[in-house]
């Protein structure tokens, strides 16, 4: 058999030999296997640029006529000869280009051979609901540092979609039927299988997000973290005995699942965020349905194996925890799907506004963790030796793509320049390259589009009258890199400011008392994180209270990222108004009832109305 290499040498140099040896020997067996089934596609996603290939529409061609003059058949025989050269030109070159494209996947190299210990292979099923599957379009997964193809998944159709679904309401009757503690032993065991994974997890969350290795292994942490807050949860989540004005009644309330889970996550968090909404619905005694970011399907899939992995060892439905990779055509389904008791969207503000409003129209319920305009606050008292490190820090962790990432660093007028000195010397020490370096500090973006969104707003941030302190540049390697920048002399209310670029920008503005600082905060559409830096108590207490922050998170003397899992996770405003996580959240993914029993032999009515 000739490599592929020497059959394109041989056509190009002698077509006559298709015609000598045939058709067999020059088409790979892959191709010759299926040609025979009936309609064969070779399919690719656009991004591989291989031909798709009907063999039957081209088999059509070398149909023999009857061909009744014998002085037409040299003719007949030559045109035969250029029909059966062209097909199978025309077929080799596109199994060639399918297998050079194979070849340069990162998952066939041997650095990256980590990933199959994933169970992850060159395409991947994208739908998981008890069995794997996935007959809709193939997407590839892309490197944020390189560029290059990691590995394929084919996402979900509407078919698999319904499927899924059905599949999840009918396993929801066995999972809710469970003893709440008896869940939270399972969602243990899922614990345990992501700390088993979590380096290699974490890998692949550096590998197909862009985030540093360590950041991608604290993220995995986090799944695990819930996790074992949720086992705990599960022996206590409950409603109270309220006492009742009529004697011989109980009061009480109960609290019951919501059924179905459908929980869209973004690309920045592809583990954690499934994982805090994941393990609080179960315990609650959800399903769940997880549609995650369409450009990091690889981590939604290898999640999907280690979760499925526990059900299947204790022999549950692996619907409990179903998957549908998928692009907007999913998350439409989801949103307006009735048989979806909830709905948990993380994303932009523009996506989550149109998610909201579908949900809405059908009267569902939804929990939402939208954008965010964060803003730290630096008084004249602070200490400076925790500002700067926090400031960097929160602006430059993740390459500015946490939803609680500073982008807005406020700086009262008498500590303004030392503070810009100061961080603008900090920046110029970060270390940039490969995010699973363990040396590196700052990854790439996630997307080329990002790095077009960074491009875009320093031109409107010079236009608004900003100055660049440092950065400001595209950064000439291969990947998505650009550099971390600060833009100071703009106004608060500068457009550009008020707007939240997903890129790692910080604009720097000077106040001058306590008061313009918090309105300043609070005046931006965005609600998430916040946080002052003071020693003076009473501004504590001022900035904790009604007239100061008007964010889900407010912080003292800490940034605005790096939330625990034991508080309440969310924002309000425009950042959606969910909660996720820790504190009560657990009422978002559950139903209250308000019961009340009368055990006794009378029935006396409420505000002591007589009705006889």
């Amino acid at each position: 058999m000739y490599s592929l290499t020497s059959q394109l040498r041989l056509l190009c140099t002698c077509p006559c030999i298709l015609f000598c040896f045939g058709f067999s020997c020059f088409v790979p067996k892959r191709v010759k296997r299926t040609a025979t089934e009936g309609p064969c596609r070779m399919r690719t996603n656009r991004a591989s640029r291989c031909h798709e290939v009907d063999l039957p529409r081209l088999l059509a061609c070398e149909q023999l006529s009857t061909c009744s003059s014998p002085h037409a058949m040299p003719h007949f025989i030559a045109l035969n000869i250029a029909r059966q050269w062209a097909l199978r030109k025309t077929v080799i070159l596109a199994s060639y280009r399918q297998s050079r494209t194979m070849s340069t996947l990162l998952i066939n190299q041997p650095k990256y051979s980590w990933l199959k210990e994933l169970g992850l292979k060159e395409e991947n099923d994208g739908v998981y609901n008890g069995t794997w599957g996935g007959k809709g379009e193939v997407v590839t997964s892309y490197c944020p540092a390189n560029n290059e193809p990691i590995a394929r998944v084919r996402q979900a159709t509407m078919a698999e979609y319904e499927e899924t679904v059905q599949k999840a309401k009918e396993a929801w009757k066995i999972w809710a039927d469970i003893p709440a503690p008896k869940r939270g032993e399972i969602v243990r065991q899922i614990g345990d299988a992501l700390r088993k994974q979590i380096k290699v997890l974490g890998s692949l969350v550096s590998l197909e997000m862009g985030k540093i290795y360590v950041e991608g292994v604290g993220e995995v942490q986090e799944y695990v973290d819930v996790c074992d807050y949720a086992v705990g949860l599960s022996r206590m989540i409950g409603g109270p005995v309220l006492p009742s004005e009529r004697p011989g009644h109980a009061l009480i309330e109960q609290w019951n699942p919501v059924g179905l889970v459908g929980i869209i996550t973004a690309f920045n968090f592809p583990v954690a965020v499934y994982g805090w909404n994941n393990a609080i619905a179960l315990i609650c005694g959800n399903v769940c349905l997880w549609k995650g970011a369409p450009t990091t399907p690889l981590t939604s899939v290898a999640v999907t194996k280690i979760v499925a992995g526990v059900l299947e060892q204790n022999n549950l439905p692996g619907a409990i925890c179903s998957m549908t990779c998928g692009g907007a055509d999913i998350g439409e389904a989801l949103a307006k799907d009735e048989r979806v008791g909830l709905v948990s969207f993380t994303g932009s503000t523009h996506v989550g506004k149109k998610v909201s409003l579908m949900v809405q129209e059908r009267f569902g319920r939804q929990l939402l963790e939208l954008g965010g305009n964060n803003a730290i606050i630096v008084f004249e008292d602070a200490d400076l030796n925790l500002v700067v490190p926090s400031a960097v820090f929160a602006s430059v962790g993740t390459a500015g793509q946490r939803c609680t990432t500073t982008r807005r660093l406020m700086l009262h007028e008498s500590v303004h320049d030392d503070v810009v000195a100061r961080i603008a010397k900090a920046y110029k020490q970060i270390r940039i390259g490969d995010p699973w370096d363990p040396n590196t500090l700052y990854g790439p973006l996630h997307t080329k589009q990002a790095v077009e969104q960074y491009k875009q707003a320093l031109d409107q941030a010079k236009q608004q009258g900003g100055t660049i302190v440092y950065g400001g540049k595209v950064m000439d390697r291969p990947g998505n890199y650009v550099e971390p920048t600060i833009i100071t002399g703009l106004a608060h209310d500068a457009p550009i400011v008020q707007t939240e670029t997903f890129v790692p920008i910080l604009y720097v503005l000077k106040f001058k008392s306590e008061e313009e600082a918090f309105t300043w905060n609070n005046e931006v559409k965005q609600g998430l994180s916040s946080s002052i830096f003071t020693k003076d108590m009473g501004r504590v207490f001022r900035w904790l209270g009604p007239k100061g922050s008007d964010c889900g998170i407010v912080n003292v003397n800490i940034p605005t990222s790096g939330a625990e899992i034991g508080g309440a996770f969310g924002g309000e405003k425009h950042t959606g108004g969910g909660r996720e996580s820790g504190s009560d959240s657990w009422k978002q993914y559950m139903r209250r009832s308000t019961c009340t029993i009368n055990y006794s032999k009378d029935l006396p009515l409420a505000q002591g109305i007589k009705f006889e």
